[in-house]
């Protein structure tokens, strides 16, 4: 099969991000030039084909990835950096699939993904400015009262981490807007730099032993046995193929393709704030997240900016000017920043599939071939968690969580990739109308 590597202008024109400009030293990796042979070939350089690298070096099997930008170039290094809970929307869907102890299973494991991002951090002390603390925010008052049975879950499933209930009176202590009509603070969720976070984990995956390459996009790959995977100027030989492109597949693989949807997701970032200014905002420094389907998602960063992205898009198209057409929406949550200046904005694609479950298993045609992708915009904690399940499943450890992912059907969106998106938009289109209910 062959297929050439898809360019994105759009973002090679675009300002740094605020990640790109605050970053630690970014190391080089050569692009591949010659043939390798390994046990596995993992194709994509962000949180999911990183923490495979790491997981299956650790286990002492040889590796290398192929990346064609440079490490953390995608959503990975782009995304507005919130760690939180969960995996997957609605998992209660899935029963018919997987059973009552499968959805409970599914649920515990969105827990365990934010422990495993804590862990790696804590093991190899990862510079990422990691800060605990996350806030749910209700739209309307239905959704406030939904939080108090969320609580009574989560205690359910064992989850142990502080969490508190804030009435709309209480409101002030956590954020200074009144937009909302109440929150869930949740102590064992956060924020942190993840272009860092990225660059620490390819640092350590290097570390381990395995090989990096930056440049090097796929070309053609060959099936098999063996898997036989070409960029322009090397090959790699390997007995397991793992494809974590996530958004930006595209057609290397069209069965893997047609099931996720790439979607524009956009941030900006204010100037640094005085710390009076960005704890009047934000007075215990949560990230915070609206229950919106064109979600409003926003933090501070360590030097006192906010951070401030959502409106997601299915079009394809971005903005032309990202701040003229963000900073709107972050005066409607914060009129006090109306003379703030906007230093950075940028735009990154993130992978939605239909059913809004991360899509972790192997290919039926080609049993060597394992994919994990799909992480409609909550990536940073699914990715590591998807990166366990891939090494174990790699491994031989049979059992757990990847059987279950791997048995959850996931539809190819109708219409081909030129189609997809409009569909799409119009079925978000008619979650956003019953958005307006008052309830």
């Amino acid at each position: 099969m062959v297929a050439a590597a898809r360019h994105y202008p759009q973002f090679d024109s675009q300002p740094a991000s605020y990640y790109e400009a605050s970053c630690v030293r970014r190391p080089e990796y050569s692009s591949l030039r010659g043939p390798v042979k390994v046990d596995v070939c993992i194709v994509g350089g962000g949180f999911s084909g990183l923490n495979t690298a790491i997981e299956l070096a650790e286990r002492g099997l040889s590796v290398a990835l192929l990346e064609a930008r440079t490490m953390g170039w995608g959503a990975s290094g782009r995304n507005g950096g919130q760690l939180i809970r969960g995996v997957g929307h609605d998992v209660e869907q899935f029963e018919p699939v997987i059973g009552h102890d499968g959805v409970r299973q599914l649920k515990r494991m969105g827990l365990e993904a934010v422990e495993i991002v804590r862990q790696r951090i804590e093991k190899y002390s990862l510079a990422c400015d990691l800060t605990w603390g996350y806030c749910d925010l209700a739209n309307k008052p239905g959704q406030f009262e939904a939080f108090a049975e969320e609580i009574a879950e989560l205690r359910g499933l064992g989850y142990r981490h502080a969490m508190e209930l804030i009435t709309p009176e209480q409101l002030p202590t956590v954020i200074a807007s009144d937009r909302y009509a109440g929150g869930l603070v949740d102590m064992g969720s956060g924020h942190l730099h993840p272009l860092n976070l990225a660059l620490g984990e390819a640092a350590v995956a290097a570390q381990l032993g395995a090989q990096l390459f930056e440049h090097s996009p796929v070309t053609r790959i060959d099936y098999g046995q063996r898997v036989k995977v070409h960029t322009l100027e090397g090959s790699v030989d390997a007995a397991t193929l793992v494809l974590a492109c996530n958004a930006y597949l595209n057609d290397l693989n069209p069965e893997l393709g047609g099931k996720v949807l790439p979607a524009g997701s956009y941030i900006i970032a204010t100037e640094p704030l005085s710390e009076a200014r960005a704890l009047g905002l934000l007075p215990r420094n949560l990230a915070m997240c609206d229950q919106r389907v064109t979600v409003d998602y926003f933090r501070l960063s360590a030097d006192r900016r906010l951070l401030f992205g959502g409106a997601c898009h299915y079009s394809g198209r971005d903005p032309r000017d990202i701040a003229a057409y963000m900073r709107p929406k972050m005066l409607k949550v914060f009129p006090q920043l109306q003379n703030a200046r906007i230093e950075f904005q940028w735009a990154g694609m993130i992978g939605i599939g239909a059913n809004r479950l991360p899509q972790i298993g192997r290919l039926a045609s080609h049993p060597n071939v394992f994919y994990a992708q799909a992480y409609a915009g909550h990536g940073l904690n699914a990715t590591h968690l998807a990166a366990k399940l891939l090494g174990e499943a790699i491994a031989g450890q049979v059992g757990g969580g990847f059987e279950l992912f791997a048995k959850v059907p996931h539809m190819t969106f109708p219409g081909g990739k030129h189609l997809r998106s409009p569909l799409l938009a119009m079925g978000m289109l008619w979650h956003r109308l019953k958005e307006l209910l008052p309830l």
